[in-house]
């Protein structure tokens, strides 16, 4: 049985599986609540694998070391490599490649098998090229919708009053209130972020678009794409069985 943690900057995903790679179940928590990791455990027989993807600090990797705790559990934290998965890592140094990217993007290229970008839309959005022999061409790393507003509203005096839920603001090409243009510019930064990376690529290729965000930002994305839930944890999941063979 093996336990995949996904752990980012704001949101910490999991799933548990079995020996087959079926899903038994899933959540979310908080990064704030990482404490509550352990927990999960409750019940389980010993002889887990737990596959850890960490971007979320040195406090949560010793929480999840400490779920292990007098138990046979092995815990493995993913590190990118030069080649894995069939894909071709072209980072300058490979190593420092987040362990989030390199699992999605293997994901994406099980999936696919051919050139396409991947998307993760989350605290960050990340936008990763992939050849269409597997290869890792760069990407790039830019704030999310969220976090594009929020910090564009505290850095500036006129706009920090300005903290209104997301129902509460609205899509527009030329918006007529200072919610809905933090809002809408920030969906035309991310939707222009990927639209020029999609250009650059090649127009055959697909987007693979996944993360919390994901949803905000498919309706505006005039491009060929494919939303897929937890691209990290199944990364994951595949990094595992390669590595158990």
């Amino acid at each position: 049985m093996k336990l995949l943690i996904d752990a980012g900057n704001t949101r910490i995903k999991w799933a548990l599986v079995n020996g087959g790679g079926g899903w038994l179940r899933s959540g979310t928590l908080p990064v704030g609540q990482a404490s509550e990791l352990p927990g999960l455990l409750a019940g389980l027989h010993d002889k887990l694998q737990i596959w850890v993807s960490n971007v979320a600090g040195e406090e949560v990797a010793n929480l999840v070391r400490s779920i292990g705790d007098g138990q046979s559990v092995q815990t493995h934290f993913v590190v990118a490599r030069e080649l894995q998965g069939g894909v071709r890592n072209g980072y300058s140094d490979a190593a420092q490649l987040g362990s989030d990217r390199w699992a999605a993007l293997i994901a994406a290229w099980r999936l696919l098998q051919g050139k396409c970008l991947v998307v993760n839309c989350g605290t960050a959005i990340t936008i990763d090229a992939l050849s269409g022999r597997g290869e890792f061409l760069g990407g790039l790393i830019m704030p999310g919708v969220e976090l594009m507003q929020r910090s564009l509203a505290d850095a500036t005096d006129q706009l920090k009053s300005i903290h209104l839920k997301p129902e509460q603001k609205k899509y527009a090409q030329f918006p007529l209130n200072t919610a809905d243009a933090l809002f809408s510019g920030a969906i035309q930064a991310g939707c222009g972020a990927i639209q020029r990376q999609h250009a650059l690529l090649g127009n055959d290729a697909l987007v693979v678009l996944s993360g919390g965000a994901a949803e905000v930002l498919r309706e505006y994305l005039n491009l060929p794409l494919r939303v897929v839930d937890n691209l990290v944890l199944q990364g994951l999941l595949l990094i595992s069985q390669e590595s158990n063979t």
